[in-house]
């Protein structure tokens, strides 16, 4: 889900708000309550969430993998790496 910036133009409030690309942009800023409260044009940032994503599930593997190997400590060759 992105993350989306505003800025207010009645009070210059900055913040971050997450929402679905298909809702409507906010418009009434929560710290002065006035309708002034524009989407900023910024890279829009987002959460990966759930299983199959690199940072979750693939990121480490190689690492442990080769990391046993090279320190010897997979058994001196009983998983069949010589």
């Amino acid at each position: 889900m992105p993350i989306y910036e505003y800025r207010c133009g009645a009070c210059g409030h900055e913040m971050e708000q997450m929402q679905k690309m298909s809702d409507e942009p906010l418009t009434e800023c929560p710290v002065c309550q006035e309708a002034k409260l524009k989407k900023l044009i910024s890279a829009a940032g987002f959460r990966l969430k759930g299983s199959g994503w690199y940072e979750t599930d693939f990121k480490n593997t190689k690492k442990k993998a080769t990391s046993k190997h090279s320190t010897g400590s997979c058994g001196g060759g009983s998983c069949g790496c010589g």
